[in-house]
């Protein structure tokens, strides 16, 4: 599944609503994302706020370069949803659930 960001708004501090190609909508809270030197000057969050949806690339862009790969915001949307962990696990996103027998 190639993912892509169709729009992208700003909520508040780091969070971003984005709607993807597949036709979910979510919210990504980028806070935890921030590191690193390309990212760590988006900690400003005027500076934050001045995103673009890359046509190119089809992701969110900032002025500085910086950039996400749309199926990362995907999995900061979508987490917690149940359906989606297999997909998660397989783009490295989560470690595999390990079952112990005992």
């Amino acid at each position: 599944m190639f993912l892509h960001i169709v729009s992208a708004h700003y909520i508040d501090r780091y969070r971003i609503e984005i709607q993807f190609s597949d036709g979910r909508s979510g919210i990504a809270d980028l806070a935890d994302s921030l590191k690193g030197k390309v990212f760590q000057s988006l900690q400003d969050l005027v500076l934050f706020q001045q995103f673009e949806v890359e046509t190119e690339l089809r992701t969110i862009r900032w002025s500085n370069g910086a950039d996400f790969a749309p199926e990362y915001l995907y999995f900061l949307a979508f987490r917690d949803l149940p359906e989606l962990q297999e997909q998660f696990q397989s783009w490295g996103y989560l470690s595999p659930k390990v079952t112990v027998n005992v």
